[in-house]
């Protein structure tokens, strides 16, 4: 009987240290050993075998370690990627077979066809037509006869008004200071010299044909000696903005040089600022080397007022005036 009651508090002893072991705050895994523990106290220390269903649930009400929540997790994220993959795997793959059994004229006809829209005619909507009243009666108090009558009116009035802004015959009304715009204060020529176009508006019913404006000058600066009539041209001309060369020669060269490099040459003073050549001896010119100078002043009676210089002059000019212009030759531009 002594034996007995041993073994009953052993058994008791052992039993609660099982329970310990499994409920304790220490223990935060359901291991394997802690299973067979819990079988064998609900069994009296015999081993149970339970349901796969049952363990499953028991698993997931019991308690989790942080580790077996973040390998949980890991493990959702990998199976929801798999199924994105595997999902646009399955769209790219239809679309790529619809493409591949499709024929041309299908692609072309479902895909790259574009039906264009063209645009036939564009009215335009005046603002005499558009009604802004704010008084305006109800198409239900008006019979079909009114109503006919008034949009067949709107449409006369739009019509109205389209013919007298836009000719039918295509002419444009000016009205206005447009109308009063003066053409011959537009510039017709192309040349880069904005002095040379000004005065080949002057002259363009009497410029020689196929004149090139934009020649070449041979300006590459004064070469020419201090003092010299040629020195004194060279400087008034740039003066007045007008081109020159700077080798032209003698004085009574000055003629032939220019027209070899484009300049319109005449007998003829037209503006203040044409050239005056003047041939060996004449009017008083050297005999060997000839002069020029520069044209001042054109008088009504034809007589022109010229500027010069000599040699002597020590670069002062001096005037003159000649009743005969005819007999020179003039360099233009």
């Amino acid at each position: 009987m002594r034996h007995a009651a041993h073994q009953a508090a052993n058994n008791s002893r052992q039993y609660i240290r099982t329970s310990r072991s499994l409920f304790s705050s220490g223990s935060g895994a359901h291991s394997a050993k802690a299973v067979r523990m819990a079988q064998m106290t609900q069994s009296n220390g015999a081993v149970l075998g339970l349901d796969q269903a049952v363990v499953e649930r028991l698993n997931e009400v019991a308690p989790q370690t942080r580790r077996a929540l973040r390998e949980a997790a890991r493990a959702a994220e990998r199976r929801s990627h798999i199924l994105t993959s595997a999902s646009l795997a399955a769209l790219v793959g239809t679309a790529a077979t619809a493409v591949a059994l499709a024929g041309p004229d299908d692609i072309k006809g479902s895909i790259l066809a574009d039906t264009a829209t063209t645009t036939t005619q564009l009215k335009r909507i005046t603002t005499d037509v558009v009604s802004r009243s704010e008084d305006r009666a109800p198409l239900s108090a008006l019979s079909d006869g009114a109503v006919a009558d008034t949009v067949a009116a709107s449409q006369e009035t739009a019509a109205s008004a389209d013919t007298a802004q836009i000719s039918s015959e295509g002419e444009w009304q000016a009205t206005g200071d447009a109308s009063q715009l003066d053409v011959n204060q537009m510039s017709r020529s192309l040349a880069n010299n904005p002095q040379v176009a000004a005065l080949m508006d002057q002259d363009y019913n009497v410029l020689p044909a196929g004149f090139n404006p934009n020649h070449a000058t041979g300006d590459s600066g004064n070469a020419y000696s201090f003092s010299q009539c040629t020195w004194w041209v060279y400087v008034r001309r740039h003066e007045l903005g007008l081109p020159v060369g700077s080798y032209m020669g003698n004085g009574n060269m000055w003629a032939n040089s220019a027209r070899a490099l484009g300049y319109w040459v005449d007998n003829t003073p037209r503006h203040v600022g044409d050239i005056m050549v003047f041939a060996a001896g004449q009017a008083g010119a050297d005999g060997y080397y000839g002069h020029v100078a520069i044209v001042e002043q054109i008088n009504p009676d034809g007589s022109i007022v010229t500027s010069e210089c000599g040699a002597s002059m020590n670069g002062k000019t001096y005037s003159k005036t000649y009743t005969n212009p005819s007999d020179f030759q003039f360099i233009h531009y």
